[in-house]
């Protein structure tokens, strides 16, 4: 049998060259490949990844920081008050899916609520331990984005900001989810309408308030934004503010909420009251992974696609690393539509109210 031995321990580890031999590829073009070089066929990418994975290869990390200066180490910086039901894990997955068979791994960069969000953001930049930051939960006017592009530190978010500086970005169109949602509940005879929406701080918390609040005016509904509790609140908080707000006249029949926790939540906090989704009113959000309708039959959802916006950013990050021009640098998903995992029309109508709820 010949081939290269690849039980661990072992001394002779595959590398590029190993690789190369494998594919019958020059060393070059598989160092390339792995980098996701634009002049590589997908097809060529395909077989050195491939043949990476199945030779077990890993790049020596410390020779190669010593040779180019890299550390072929991409970061994603997290909040700790993340909620793990939401996007983040999807977006976590899915970056990490996108590196598989490249040069690059993926480590994640907590930080804590007592803890200033630019502490990780520093140590990245000042210790070199990282090629390329990926952020999420960014504000209109951000510091780690001001921070980052004053040094020249390769980074992509999933977010916007509004502060003049561009750079790669991609993101949900959150004011069109807000505008799909009012229209989705005023389609059912909802006329006083609840927006739980993101922290006030985080850029799409403003993006999704306009598209709400500007389709409810436009369609006549009455409508809230509740300041007290954001979609990032713990379950039991919003919960206990949808139980004592669905308690008090005028009553609430349609809700919007940012979040698949916040979601559950309200639902549980309306029924509290006696109230039933569907029967009594409705409620819209969006989630990146198929779960709301395996809670409730009926909430009308939403779906953002994180595993495109992974994809995304890992490819674009590589190319910001790689100083190349990415195939697009910035991208916003709009959402195409709502589903309320309802089977057909016939059993709406035998459950919708037949009149107003006072």
């Amino acid at each position: 049998m010949t081939g290269v031995s690849l039980l661990p321990g072992d001394s002779e580890r595959p590398t590029l060259k190993t690789i190369a031999a494998e594919t019958g590829l020059a060393i070059a073009t598989v160092s390339r490949a792995l980098k996701d070089a634009p002049d590589i066929g997908e097809e060529t990418k395909k077989r050195v990844r491939e043949t990476a994975e199945r030779l077990g290869y890993r790049p020596n990390r410390a020779g190669v920081r010593l040779r180019t200066g890299k550390t072929n180490v991409i970061a994603l910086t997290l909040s700790t008050e993340a909620d793990v039901m939401n996007h983040t894990s999807k977006l976590l997955y899915s970056i990490a899916e996108s590196l598989r068979g490249t040069a690059y791994h993926l480590v994640v960069t907590p930080f804590f609520p007592d803890q200033d969000p630019m502490d990780p953001i520093r140590y990245i930049v000042e210790t070199g331990s990282a090629d390329g930051v990926v952020l999420n939960q960014t504000q209109p006017d951000d510091p780690r984005v001001r921070y980052l592009a004053e040094h020249g530190f390769p980074f992509v978010t999933h977010g916007r900001t509004d502060m003049g500086i561009s750079h790669p970005y991609f993101d949900f169109d959150n004011e069109e989810f807000g505008r799909i949602a009012v229209r989705e509940l005023v389609a059912r005879g909802r006329k006083r309408l609840l927006l739980i929406p993101p922290p006030r701080a985080h850029s799409y918390a403003g993006h999704m308030i306009t598209g709400f609040a500007n389709e409810a005016a436009l369609l006549g509904a009455t409508f809230e934004v509740t300041d007290e509790i954001s979609s990032d609140s713990g379950a039991m908080a919003v919960e206990a503010y949808v139980t004592n707000r669905m308690g008090r006249l005028p009553r609430i029949d349609g809700i919007v909420c940012g979040s698949t926790t916040s979601a559950m939540a309200a639902v549980a906090g309306s029924e509290n009251t006696g109230l039933q989704i569907v029967r009594d009113f409705d409620l819209v959000s969006k989630e990146a992974i198929n779960f709301l309708h395996r809670f409730r039959r009926g909430i009308i959802v939403v779906k953002e696609d994180v595993g495109q916006a992974g994809h995304f950013i890992a490819r674009a990050l590589m190319a910001a690393i790689e100083r190349r021009a990415p195939e697009l640098g910035q991208y916003l998903e709009r959402p195409s539509g709502a589903d309320d995992g309802l089977p057909s029309d016939t059993l709406k109508n035998s459950i919708l109210p037949t009149g107003d709820i006072t």
